[in-house]
């Protein structure tokens, strides 16, 4: 999503060569250079001790299974982020993680960033975000994520070693 306006002053912005950057949007009534501004998500692959189980869930009245997900706040880490978001969302630990793949997700002007984490509770206690929750053998993860998605993208990629990321035009892909 290409920036239109100043942030801070609203004035139409248009396309100026900076010496070292190349053309960046440019707000003549500041006189400063916009450089672009999105969110930043995380998304994680939760996986139970043994890494043979992974929990996928349902939220917002929507039928399919995704990642857990959620929003970076403002001054977070994305690491600090991604512990917060389990334990909001399902109530578990985590105890460790990685990072595995980011990929920028246009529908929403989102920076998703994918890691995957190991838990060590099993019996998760999810807030009123999840609407229901399962643990899946990894091939039943694999079967059971919402198709298309960018969540599938990141649970396949993780497992198969290489990443094939959905395209959009303008589905829910999350």
């Amino acid at each position: 999503m290409e920036m239109k306006y100043c942030m801070q002053c609203g004035t139409l912005l248009h396309v100026k060569q900076h010496a070292t950057e190349g053309p960046v949007p440019y707000c003549d009534t500041c006189a400063a250079f916009r450089y672009p501004v999105f969110n930043t998500a995380v998304s994680m692959i939760v996986m139970d001790e043994s890494r043979s189980r992974v929990i996928l869930i349902r939220q917002y009245g929507r039928p399919h299974y995704v990642l857990v997900a959620g929003y970076v706040d403002r001054g977070e880490d994305a690491e600090d982020a991604v512990s917060r978001e389990v334990r909001e969302e399902l109530g578990l630990t985590v105890d460790t993680l990685r990072f595995n793949r980011s990929r920028y997700y246009a529908p929403t002007n989102t920076l998703m960033l994918n890691y995957t984490v190991t838990v060590r509770e099993n019996d998760p206690h999810p807030n009123w975000e999840v609407d229901g929750w399962r643990w899946f053998s990894v091939e039943e993860a694999r079967e059971n994520i919402k198709p298309g998605s960018l969540a599938a993208a990141f649970l396949k990629g993780y497992f198969d070693g290489y990443y094939e990321f959905p395209t959009y035009g303008g589905e829910d892909t999350r």
